[in-house]
């Protein structure tokens, strides 16, 4: 397969601040959508056309997996692709893919479905913090799998028996693989504390699709009748709510009047409150989001005049990704807000790279960020490191006074895509330099 994006470790965003965002921009799919479903073709003896796939790091890493282990698969079209796992017959996950993306894991459950056995070896993804694998262990485990991890993680199962399975824990993953390991298990199996964001609802209407049964989507507790099998069939990926959440960010900072076209509103629900509290405020029409332009941006304080504060937690709870974006947005409110990030310990270490430009903010823990604003932030050279404090760090260098410079670019590239080109679209000033 060719490689369409450029090798890591080489490039660098240089950014002119002081541009408004202007036009329309159109939201792409989910990643965190298309790789639990790219992951769920493994399922299938037929072919599978997936459309509105981002093109993406992570997503390309994830086709390139499904190759490594026998899958046909292949770009069709410039976000379509084509996955025919008819002669898939390994079983073990190449080490240097895995390494790539945390995604890698998500392959598990649907090998171990099909084929009764999985080996994998720990998965990469961003340093955020902790992130635990005991929720996948204990609920193959309980479906009927025998698990031994050494170095690597081997799971094996005669057949796969369906069963109460309560998470310990709502993992994101935890649960994609749990429902891909159950909808070919005999029997039912019925998860408990299941999560229940967009992505998760996403994979379960896309294994539907396919004639799994799945009842209860949008909630915490799935029921899922085991099929002998499934068929192939088309589906076209839901849209990214992180990055419309994304563009709202920059648009509302730079004073920008923007248009995000392709979106789902039901997914921005529990959000907009949220933005609303930092003064950001949006209009919906149909499935299009328009930010106005010329936003005075205030904190709004909760009753009693006291300081207000956005807390992330599992859907439908303000969602742990945009907090990076939430505190970048607030050092250009006035007022003060407590950013209260739950659930890992390292997504706000890289406050100090907004400090430095000029944000007032307070790192009380590894978890809680006081900011105070407006600030007025001057452009600065930084790395970003991971996905959502990069694009922390393009808010605060598109509303910056100067020019910015943000190195191992990688990290942005694995969760948005062309985002320098559609930003350019939008007349932002953003270069993509070798670095």
């Amino acid at each position: 397969m060719a490689r369409l994006l450029a090798e890591p470790m080489t490039e660098a965003f240089v950014i002119e601040g002081g541009q408004p965002l202007n036009g329309r921009v159109r939201a792409a799919g989910n990643k965190n959508g298309a790789l639990p479903i790219l992951a769920a073709t493994l399922l299938v003896a037929e072919p599978v056309t997936l459309g509105n796939v981002p093109r993406i790091r992570d997503v390309e890493t994830m086709v390139e997996l499904l190759e490594d282990l026998g899958a046909d698969a292949e770009w069709i079209g410039p976000n379509e692709v084509r996955v025919d796992a008819a002669n898939v017959s390994k079983t073990e996950v190449d080490v240097a893919l895995a390494t790539r993306i945390r995604a890698s894991f998500l392959v598990a459950g649907p090998l171990l479905a099909r084929f009764g056995r999985a080996t994998l070896p720990p998965p990469g993804g961003d340093v955020i913090g902790r992130r635990r694998l005991d929720v996948h262990v204990h609920a193959f485990e309980q479906l009927g799998a025998v698990v031994r991890i050494d170095r690597s993680f081997e799971f094996r199962a005669e057949a796969l028996r369906g069963k109460n399975v309560f998470l310990d824990e709502a993992s994101v993953m935890g649960t994609e693989n749990t429902i891909m390991a159950a909808v070919l298990a005999q029997g039912e199996t019925v998860i408990g504390n299941a999560a229940c964001e967009p992505h998760v609802q996403d994979l379960c209407r896309f294994l539907v699709s396919l004639g799994a049964r799945i009842e209860g989507i949008e909630s915490n507790v799935l029921r899922i009748e085991g099929v002998e099998r499934l068929s192939g069939g088309e589906y076209a990926i839901a849209p990214e709510h992180i990055e419309v959440v994304s563009f709202i960010g920059l648009a509302a900072v730079t004073g920008g009047d923007l248009w995000i076209d392709d979106t789902d509103p039901k997914d921005l629900v529990p959000i907009l409150p949220h933005l609303a509290r930092l003064g950001v405020r949006v209009e919906i029409e149909g499935t299009s989001v328009h930010v106005p332009p010329g936003q005075e941006l205030v904190i709004q304080d909760d009753l009693g005049d006291q300081i207000p504060k956005i807390e992330d937690g599992p859907w439908p709870s303000f969602p742990a990704d945009l907090t990076s974006i939430a505190l970048a947005v607030a050092t250009q409110a006035k007022g003060t807000i407590l950013i209260f990030e739950k659930m890992f310990e390292n997504r706000l270490f890289f406050v100090d790279k907004l400090v430095t430009m000029g944000a007032r903010i307070i790192l009380c823990d590894p978890h809680r960020a006081v900011v105070t604003g407006p600030a007025q932030l001057y452009g600065e050279r930084m790395e970003s490191p991971d996905i959502r404090a990069g694009m922390a760090m393009l808010i605060g260098s598109f509303c910056a006074e100067g020019r910015s410079t943000i190195g191992n670019v990688q990290q942005i590239d694995r969760g948005y895509e062309r985002i320098d080109e559609r930003l350019r679209a939008l007349g932002a000033r953003i270069e993509r330099v070798s670095d």
